[in-house]
């Protein structure tokens, strides 16, 4: 794995950027859903998944096209110490990634797998539950200029999941890890296949969560106003992919995000007093354009 880690690349420099108008609100979120932290698009269903993140219950919500509350689920067995992001596998089983990690002192850290079969129950339990931690952390928390150890965002791809850290360091510079951990129950070391840096500055340049397309061909990264896109990469060094950021020219506290199909995006940002609380709809360009 050598080759991922030697891959150190300043993005925000080399890389391709565009500013996009196309961002469109769609709807705003039930009042009773105030901190969405993740969601995901159900396979074969107009349907779409969401879960909220600490200080919250340990259910899913099952919303529809107008984004009425169409069924919740509770996760018995587990808490939601901090639900972060949500995704699936290529069979429609839906993984919640309880890695929130805000003071980097956590450790345990844990992704649930839910049954598609059960999407339609009231309550229901994780068929497996994967543990993992960092080999790199050492301290718990570590001083505040290593607190690198927080992750918002995860995806599904080939039987791995793909974490993406949120940088908390008291001199942020935009640098993010990408960890791997096997879709397999039982505890796991994760392993440190990418580091990267996103941006200068916290605000536009922290990682609030990410997305694969269903062709499998782009990964998204959120931020509060950016979308960093990979695509064409070679098996899973997204980092060897042709690289794009996409200034959506509108801040908020942007938390979750996900693809509808190849080219179209929705989002999620968290309701801040009377601002936010909504899903977006970002339709990207074909094929991006440099």
């Amino acid at each position: 794995m050598k080759k991922y880690l030697n891959i150190i690349v300043v993005f925000f420099v080399l890389a391709c950027q565009q500013k996009s108008n196309n961002l469109v609100e769609k709807y705003a979120f039930p009042k009773s859903l105030k901190e969405v932290s993740g969601l995901i698009t159900l396979q074969n269903s107009d349907l779409m998944a969401c879960i909220e993140d600490s200080g919250n219950k340990n259910e899913i919500y099952l919303l529809d096209s107008n984004g009425e509350i169409k069924n919740t689920i509770k996760i018995n067995e587990v808490k939601n110490n901090d639900w972060e992001d949500i995704t699936k596998d290529v069979k429609g089983n839906l993984y919640i990634g309880d890695f929130g990690n805000n003071e980097n002192e956590r450790k345990n850290l844990a992704i649930y797998k839910i049954d598609k079969d059960q999407l339609s129950s009231a309550k229901t339990k994780p068929t497996a539950i994967i543990q993992f931690a960092y080999p790199e952390q050492t301290d718990f928390p570590p001083k505040k200029k290593n607190r690198i150890f927080d992750v918002e965002g995860f995806v599904f791809f080939k039987n791995n999941f793909y974490l993406f850290t949120k940088n908390r360091s008291s001199k942020f510079d935009g640098t993010a890890f990408i960890y791997k951990v096997p879709n397999v129950a039982g505890k796991h070391l994760a392993q440190k296949v990418g580091e990267f840096k996103t941006g200068p500055n916290y605000q536009n340049y922290v990682i609030t969560s990410a997305a694969i397309s269903p062709d499998q061909n782009k990964l998204a990264i959120l931020t509060h106003s950016k979308i960093i896109v990979f695509e064409n990469f070679k098996d899973d060094n997204f980092l060897s992919g042709k690289k794009t950021e996409i200034d959506l020219q509108h801040f908020s506290q942007k938390e979750a995000i996900c693809f509808k199909d190849n080219t179209t995006i929705f989002i999620a940002d968290e309701k801040v007093k009377k601002s936010g609380g909504k899903l977006y709809v970002f339709k990207m360009q074909t094929p991006v354009q440099n």
